[in-house]
């Protein structure tokens, strides 16, 4: 019988076993090739959604990546979407690049512009993205997907920004079915309409990736950015795939949460002393018959959007497999955010708008859910406790990468994506850019946590919404709203952070919170806008 059909027949665990025995395997180690770089972005999905972070929903292609790549059990992301992708894309924190709270929507283009440098609601220039950088050094760059970095004006889309071709939404949340108006298509810089009554967004956002790379130079290395929309709401997905899901899901979030924190702790990828947090706002069996029906419909489209996604990876994988390209190509996985809450505990939007065609955006699937899919973490999408800001996080890269299956506990956030490529593509990162200064780059490069060296202490800083932490080794601290008391927890023995130890140590609680306040002015965090900032 061949590997892959080993593979395929195996459970997630025994898959990851499996590889695991492959890391003895040679390769040349010095991560000196120019790769192709894939960076694969879900929106809104939970840390332990997939099935290789113990999650139960069907995601074979992601845990084929992991069990032949790398996990990190410590990435960070910036915790919501468009700060995440302004990091992301740039290698700095979202407020040196304006975006530190929201970008601009198409219903209101100046209703997140609140007229200080961190807080205009688009990508300035006086930053430059992962694109712009490696356009001059040979690559060719492509992006399909979720931009949500700068509208309305040509000048802030992305063929403005280093890419050569784009295919995707600008706006956030669309509808999967249909996207159209200010929230549908863009493919480089028309608005075009959305065809056919099969037509998910998913799907096709997928096969303008896989006819992008077709069409790129087979002489020069190309850097694909592919930010899918899934599983943010609204609730859509193929019935076909929705109805693998219907029922399962009756077991209720506090079986679902026992089940997950169980396999995690199987797969590695949590300690067994971190105990779970308090459920969300309420227990299942509290929940009426009747609305447990609604909630089960409501999670199996979630976990849906999550497979559906999963599929569409494994046929862009399969596309650069038959072109000869995946072996070259350095792919990441992640997810902006942690799981959303929006929507109250049991979801916004009526039931009879679930998986509509013609659905409102704003239909979700709730807090109490969200709760089970950052599993075993506090908080969500918002917030810099680890329910917001904890992401999966794959590394595939055969021709590199010999310790298949393997674990990482190093720690890494957005702003080390351009450091590691910019050293991997032999790109010069540029002090001055079209005549404005550009920032120093804020992470450090990957590639020693992908061979697995130790890693030194740094300071690691987030602050969204008013939502503030820090990070050094073992420490974090963190604080709900501006002015909130300083938390102190040991990431070690408690990431769940539910012992907070600041009372027992004033002097590293008031080491770290000036660290993050010194910062925050450096950063652009403050000021902050004189308009009160939304706080959730």
């Amino acid at each position: 019988m061949s590997i892959h059909r080993i593979l395929a027949a195996r459970s997630v665990m025994a898959l990851l076993l499996l590889c695991a025995s492959l890391s003895q395997v040679e390769a040349s180690g010095d991560l000196t090739a120019r790769p192709n770089i894939v960076v694969i972005l879900a929106d809104d999905m939970g840390y332990s959604d997939i099935g290789c972070y113990g999650g139960e929903i069907e995601t074979p292609e992601l845990d084929r990546l992991a069990a032949h790549g790398l996990r990190f059990t410590q990435f960070y992301n910036g915790a919501r979407c468009c700060p995440t992708r302004a990091s992301l894309l740039t290698g700095l924190f979202p407020h040196q690049t304006g975006i530190g709270l929201m970008t601009n929507d198409p219903e209101n283009p100046t209703g997140f512009d609140r007229h200080e440098f961190g807080y205009r609601g688009f990508l300035n220039r006086d930053c430059v993205t992962i694109a712009e950088v490696l356009k001059p050094a040979g690559y060719r760059t492509l992006m399909v997907g979720k931009w949500h970095v700068g509208f309305p004006t040509r000048d802030l889309w992305p063929l403005a920004r280093g890419f050569d071709r784009y295919y995707g939404v600008l706006a956030g949340a669309a509808n999967y079915f249909r996207p159209q108006g200010k929230r549908g298509l863009t493919e480089d810089e028309q608005q075009i309409a959305a065809e056919g009554d099969d037509f998910y967004l998913t799907d096709k956002l997928t096969n303008r990736a896989i006819e992008f790379v077709s069409e790129a130079n087979r002489e020069a290395p190309f850097f694909l950015y592919v930010a899918y929309t899934a599983p943010h709401w609204p609730l859509q997905a193929p019935a076909d795939v929705v109805a693998k899901y219907r029922g399962k899901y009756m077991q209720g979030w506090d079986n679902l949460r026992e089940g997950r924190r169980r396999r995690m702790i199987e797969l590695g990828i949590i300690d067994k002393r971190w105990a779970l947090p308090p459920r969300g706002a309420r227990a299942w069996n509290d929940v009426p018959k009747e609305k447990q029906d609604e909630m089960d419909e409501r999670m199996a489209i979630y976990a849906a959007q999550v497979d559906r996604m999963d599929q569409n990876i494994g046929r862009l994988i399969a596309a650069l497999q038959n072109s000869g390209e995946l072996d070259s190509t350095l792919l990441i996985f992640l997810s902006d955010n942690g799981a959303c809450a929006e929507g109250e505990d049991l979801g916004g939007g009526k039931r009879e708008k679930l998986n509509q065609r013609e659905s409102p955006l704003f239909v979700t699937y709730g807090s109490c859910w969200a709760n089970a899919s950052n599993t075993p973490f506090r908080r969500y999408k918002h917030f810099t406790h680890e329910g917001g800001i904890a992401t999966p996080f794959i590394v595939h890269w055969p021709n590199e990468i010999a310790d298949r299956g393997a674990l990482r506990d190093q720690l890494g956030y957005l702003p080390d994506l351009m450091a590691t490529f910019v050293e991997l593509s032999g790109a010069a990162y540029p002090t001055e850019y079209n005549g404005h200064a550009i920032p120093p780059m804020e992470g450090i490069s990957l590639t020693s946590a992908f061979r697995n060296e130790p890693a030194d202490e740094r300071l690691m800083f987030w602050e969204h919404e008013g939502h503030r932490a820090v990070r050094k080794g073992p420490w974090k601290a963190v604080s709900l709203k501006r002015h909130g008391s300083w938390e102190l927890y040991n990431m070690v023995e408690d990431r769940t952070e539910l012992h907070d130890l600041a009372a027992g140590q004033p002097d590293l609680v008031r080491v770290l919170s000036q660290a993050w306040e010194e910062w925050s002015w450096r950063a652009h965090v403050q000021p902050y806008p004189s308009e009160q900032l939304p706080v959730k």
